[in-house]
């Protein structure tokens, strides 16, 4: 049985905010109340729907409870209720996924971290179409990218590439992306047509605000230095690189990437605040629930979690045992919203068995 009690306090908390928002409160009142009203916005619909088909439901029953109904509107009356039934058990359903308990960080940004792996130039290459994938998927999905920090690998792609993704609900998307993406393919180096086998990690972290996460200055070390690399004359005359240390964790953020050094701190602090927060959030998961490798989104850096086949355009994620065959489609990011809803919908029946069966 749903709870009817906390179902109807959703609704009226979601009414009182609706409420508040037209009386124009202070903005950052104004802020915290669309917050939350986002966040309330899928359940409350969720509600109304069920019982709407509810009483849908019950109304039916009603007609067939009278003797005087005829057999034609008997038999008309009875399809409808098969039907609306079926419906309702999918609403119910929906609803149930509604409430289950939200991921804080759902609603952040990202910063997403493409490292090469194993494989020299060919992983640096398959990094870069990562990185790719991504950013494609992003443009397709109106979100914005920004790159933070790039270094590119000797025969193209990354050795390591860090962007920001901004736009609404961008973790929730991404975050089962975390772990080591394997390909096999013949690269265009290889003459005799091998197929090699080769690797990169990804890392998608919650984009931290400076209220998720206090940062105390005495505890960083901050350093300064010339960039290195390309950028012309003025990287040899500016020490425009910035080195964070931050002491308590032993977590090094280096950016080089701005020709300004006030950029360059910004952009290492907003790193260092997001590794700070998923590493406590990481944390916390593992302290709810010891099985928690075993888990789609478990965020382990060193776990294989996919394979791209190219010569057989195939794609595998191994936690799922989900194979499609449209690699083509999915590494320019056209078809990535499918491997990303499988996996979405296993978390959500996984958190539901687990809600159902601790009841």
């Amino acid at each position: 049985m749903l709870p009817q009690d906390k179902l109807d306090l959703i609704l009226r908390r979601h009414e009182e905010i609706s409420s508040r928002l037209t009386e124009a409160p202070a903005p950052a009142v104004f802020v915290a109340l669309s917050r939350e009203l986002a966040t309330l916005d899928d359940v409350a619909s969720a509600i109304r729907g069920h019982r709407a088909q509810t009483s849908e439901v019950e109304g039916l029953h009603a007609m067939l409870a009278d003797s005087a109904l005829d057999a034609e509107m008997r038999g008309l009356a009875e399809d409808e209720l098969r039907a609306a039934q079926a419906r309702l058990a999918e609403l119910e359903q929906e609803l149930k996924i509604a409430l289950l308990p939200k991921d804080a960080a759902d609603e952040k940004n990202a910063i997403l971290e493409v490292r090469a792996g194993t494989g020299g130039d060919e992983a640096a290459l398959f990094a870069g179409d990562l990185f790719r994938m991504y950013q494609r998927y992003a443009e397709l999905k109106g979100w914005k990218v920004e790159i933070l920090s790039a270094s590119e690998g000797t025969a193209g792609g990354f050795k390591e590439i860090i962007a920001e993704i901004a736009g609404r609900g961008v973790f929730a998307r991404l975050k089962f992306e975390s772990g080591t993406h394997r390909v096999q393919r013949v690269p265009d180096t290889e003459t005799q047509g091998r197929i090699h086998t080769s690797a990169a990690t990804v890392a998608v972290l919650p984009q931290a605000e400076e209220v998720d996460v206090d940062i105390n200055e005495a505890d960083l070390k901050i350093d300064t230095m010339r960039a290195q690399g390309a950028g012309g004359q003025h990287v040899n005359k500016t020490e425009s690189a910035i080195r964070i240390t931050h002491i308590p964790t032993g977590t090094i953020i280096f950016v080089q990437d701005e020709r300004s050094q006030h950029k360059n701190r910004a952009r290492a602090m907003s790193l260092l605040r997001s590794r700070i927060y998923d590493a406590e959030r990481q944390k916390l998961d593992a302290e709810r629930a010891a099985d928690r490798r075993s888990q789609v989104g478990s965020g382990d850096r060193s776990e294989r979690i996919r394979t791209y086949n190219f010569p057989q355009g195939r794609l595998t994620d191994h936690r799922i045992n989900l194979t499609l065959y449209k690699l083509e489609k999915i590494i320019t990011g056209e078809a990535l919203d499918e491997v990303i809803d499988a996996l979405i919908t296993h978390h959500q029946a996984e958190q539901l068995a687990a809600s159902e069966g601790g009841q």
